[in-house]
């Protein structure tokens, strides 16, 4: 493995959402680290975790609700890619992931709301370097073509 997945989460409150993200990365054999840190309320704290991973080949999959400076935070201060995966909520009917898709100029994260998705990208981010990965990441796409054409199949025939 040449690379791994550090899941940066604002609060333990969003741990079993990231557990999900834990998930997928696993099926592609990407290994991950989960943290906790706010950008509101431990800044400093999230400076030390970037810093612990400077020399090392990550992707950070961010996760915080509300207002999500986390995302936006972290990428401002590291050259890795990020990816902000914010829990949807519907207590907040969306308008709390606006924070993570209007940011200021300069920032450069990536956004989605799906745990799947998060692994996906952070799998493909790996993969450039990493042809096994790019292999897995081939199949599994390759499974989900044959998923549909299935579906179909079974619709025409019935």
């Amino acid at each position: 493995m040449k690379g791994k997945a550090v899941i940066l989460m604002g609060s333990k409150s969003d741990l079993e959402f990231c557990r999900k993200i834990a998930e997928h990365l696993k099926s592609f054999g990407v290994e991950c680290e989960f943290r906790v840190a706010s950008a509101h309320k431990t800044p400093l704290k999230v400076l030390e975790i970037l810093r612990n991973y400077e020399d090392s080949e990550v992707v950070y999959i961010t996760v915080a609700g509300r207002s999500n400076a986390l995302s936006a935070f972290v990428d401002a201060h590291t050259t890795k890619p990020v990816i902000a995966c914010p829990p949807y909520s519907e207590k907040f009917a969306g308008a709390d992931i606006y924070s993570s898709l209007r940011v200021p100029s300069g920032i450069g994260s990536v956004v989605t709301i799906e745990p799947e998705a998060a692994a996906i990208a952070a799998a493909k981010i790996l993969a450039v370097k990493d042809q096994e990965l790019a292999k897995r990441v081939h199949d599994y796409q390759e499974r989900k073509k044959e998923e549909i054409a299935s579906a179909d199949k079974a619709l025409r025939t019935g």
